[in-house]
């Protein structure tokens, strides 16, 4: 065996530990990385994974996969990265499945099954607060930003169609791009080359899968291009997912209930990996009238919907990203889209609030788990661990 496929093995298996391992969210992530891939292996130099990971945080979809499957390019080409992409998502994929397949079977065997997730499902909107501030506070700097962001916000608020979100998006990045000016000027005038093969791939992708499932009806293909155009307008993070999911799958189709998805981001909160991977859960309880096999197929298919777009538009950007972050309008249109992004987040919380009884016990649970993620050093999992406990005690109480 060659010392290059030794080398990708390698690479492949310390992928495979980030996946069991990675708790905490992207900055835990980056920090991992950081120490196993640069600093014990040598795969690529700090300064190489920086400017990726900045790459990675202004495309849409989820900025650790992206990163993972970016390096994977950088050391062997299209089909390592393809390969570190699949083993990075495949443990928290198969683990959110398998929480779907868990209440699913609790909701049709036990009545009032969830009550183990009775604080699970408002400290998930603490989870949500926690990341709001710190979004917010890294990516709203300008009084313009802070308009967008409000604006943004009241939109999400009152008009929590899945179509507006894109549309919020464009108008924002638009709005910013105008005061380009603003933005200092760059050296170099080479001119930009693009080669277009990976945008043409996921373009291709996404009208394929809208115009077949359009006329096929087939709920496995319609799933999949559901999650497919999310996962070519989120930016943000997996936080920023969840107000698209939660319109579009419990308010727009109702395929889960608030309960549900509530339960689901709270238990994706616990589990190591992608924080993306809260789509398997959502998209396996969409399918899940057709029994175990929908489970399945509904949760795999919502995983490869959500990964492939930002994998597809990585490898498109990352060949001519030095001449394009040179273009001041590009630069300045990044403010007014994280601003945005920031509104949505904001509106996620209170439309995940909404359907929850406004008791001492839910506000507390809110304001307790902020308060752990803020001023503690407590991982996401144990603070899981510590609501599950604290909702079999009460229902053992009371």
């Amino acid at each position: 065996m060659s010392v290059r496929k030794v080398r990708y093995y390698l690479y492949l298996k310390d992928v495979l530990l980030l996946s069991v391992t990675a708790f905490g969210g992207p900055q835990v992530f980056l920090a991992m990385v950081l120490d196993l891939m640069v600093r014990k292996r040598g795969y690529i130099k700090e300064e190489e994974l920086w400017e990726l990971n900045a790459l990675c945080q202004i495309l849409p979809g989820p900025t650790s996969t992206q990163t993972i499957s970016a390096i994977g390019y950088r050391i062997g080409g299209p089909n390592l990265a393809y390969l570190s992409l699949f083993v990075w998502i495949l443990p928290a994929t198969i683990l959110m499945i398998a929480a779907a397949f868990l209440i699913d079977f609790l909701q049709e065997n036990t009545p009032g099954a969830l009550n183990f997730a009775k604080f699970i499902q408002p400290m998930a909107i603490g989870f949500i607060i926690y990341a709001a501030q710190k979004t917010i506070f890294k990516m709203v700097k300008t009084p313009e930003a802070t308009v967008l962001m409000m604006f943004s916000a009241f939109v999400s608020f009152f008009y929590n169609s899945p179509y507006v979100f894109p549309l919020l998006l464009v108008v924002g990045g638009i709005s910013t791009s105008l005061k380009f000016r603003d933005q200092p000027k760059e050296d170099g005038n080479k001119k930009l080359m693009v080669s277009w093969d990976n945008f043409f791939l996921w373009g291709g992708v996404l009208v394929f899968a809208a115009v077949l499932g359009a006329i096929t009806k087939n709920q496995s293909i319609l799933l999949f291009e559901n999650f497919y155009r999310n996962g070519s307008l989120i930016f943000g993070g997996g936080q920023v997912l969840v107000p698209y999911l939660y319109t579009e799958f419990v308010e727009f189709k109702k395929f889960l209930s608030s309960e549900e998805f509530l339960t689901g981001y709270g238990i994706s909160q616990g589990i190591p990996g992608p924080t993306f991977s809260i789509s398997s859960y959502v998209g396996a309880l969409s399918m899940r009238e057709d029994g175990i096999t929908g489970l399945l197929t509904g949760g795999f298919v919502a995983a490869a919907g959500i990964f492939l777009p930002g994998t597809f538009l990585i490898f498109f950007v990352i060949r001519f990203w030095d001449q394009l972050k040179k273009y001041r309008p590009v630069r300045a249109a990044l403010e007014g889209i994280n601003a945005v992004s920031c509104g949505m987040l904001i509106a996620a919380a209170y439309l995940l609030f909404e359907p929850l009884d406004a008791n001492l016990f839910n506000i507390l649970a809110i304001f307790g788990t902020y308060l752990l993620l803020q001023f503690t050093k407590q991982s996401s999992p144990v603070i899981i661990i510590i609501g599950i406990l604290a909702g079999i005690g009460y229902n053992w109480i009371f």
